[in-house]
């Protein structure tokens, strides 16, 4: 799942895609690097962010939606809004990403139930104007799990098809480095909640925690994109359904070399041809 941030003050990326002309050509050179989707965003979750409007969001998302759309490309719409999230269904989205998992606006369920999408329920617990709210956890893998399947609960009581239900954990949202790392180790964990996971640890904080170490400061967000890809090539080995990041060729690069060694681990073993000497043995 490659992103397009259509926001000036996204944490990595914000104001390179601005522009309609220039997002829709980012998501498509994202396309062409192996993204199997696209998710459009228009409003910043990082920590502090302020919101914008609902009429400023569908100015800058719809374009963008309908640009990619109209390319071929599987676009996702990443929005808290039940109205930018119709109208990116009706300009050609096909996936509703919701980080809030439809508590931030009580039309977002049925709504996304009568269209048929699929839906993603992340990991929330309230909005990050105040910074990283409420992350305190005696257990986060524990808790973390406990409240998404409520969640889930909630959205399949709302009318959402089981089969059309994505989990994420939320990395970073009311969660320190610890807490990420966590959840990533024991993602089988969430994996076993029954529905496709989504992991989106994309330049994350945790990331830059990890590579600077405990006494250095982290480094800037577009210099975690190796981070990113091995964190990626470990969810995919772990079974996520997807992995969302900025910068897509690491990552997918990454997730084919796990696959391919996964595939060779399960390979019958081949017998050498009569005669023939390995590759190692010819040196």
């Amino acid at each position: 799942m490659g992103v397009v941030n259509v926001t000036p003050d996204s944490f990595s990326d914000g104001g390179r895609w601005f522009d309609t002309t220039t997002a829709v050509k980012h998501g498509l050179d994202l396309v062409s690097q192996g993204a199997d989707l696209v998710d459009v965003g228009g409003e910043s979750t990082r920590p502090g962010a302020t919101r914008v409007d609902e009429a400023e969001e569908l100015k800058r998302v719809i374009p963008v939606v309908r640009g990619l759309a109209s390319e071929g490309v599987t676009v996702s719409v990443d929005t808290m809004r039940a109205s930018v999230a119709e109208r990116s269904l009706a300009a050609g989205a096909a996936l509703v990403n919701d980080v809030s998992g439809g508590l931030a606006d009580p039309a977002m369920i049925p709504a996304v139930a009568a269209s048929g999408a699929p839906f993603v329920v992340m990991h929330w617990r309230g909005f990050l104007e105040g910074g990283n709210v409420r992350g305190v956890y005696a257990d986060v893998v524990t808790e973390v799990g406990d409240e998404l399947r409520t969640r889930v609960e909630a959205v399949l009581e709302g009318g959402i098809a089981a089969d059309r239900v994505i989990v994420d954990p939320g990395l970073g949202f009311s969660k320190d480095a610890g807490h990420d790392l966590a959840l990533l180790a024991r993602l089988d964990r969430l994996l076993g909640l029954g529905h496709p996971v989504l992991v989106a640890a994309s330049r994350k904080r945790f990331l830059g925690r990890v590579l600077a170490g405990p006494d250095a400061p982290p480094p800037p967000a577009r210099e975690r994109d190796a981070a990113t890809a091995a964190v990626s090539a470990l969810a995919a080995q772990a079974g996520a359904w997807a992995v969302r990041v900025h910068e897509v060729r690491a990552t997918a690069d990454a997730v084919r070399v796990t696959r391919a060694i996964e595939e060779a681990r399960t390979a019958p073993p081949t017998p050498p041809e009569p005669g023939a000497r390995g590759a190692e043995g010819a040196r």
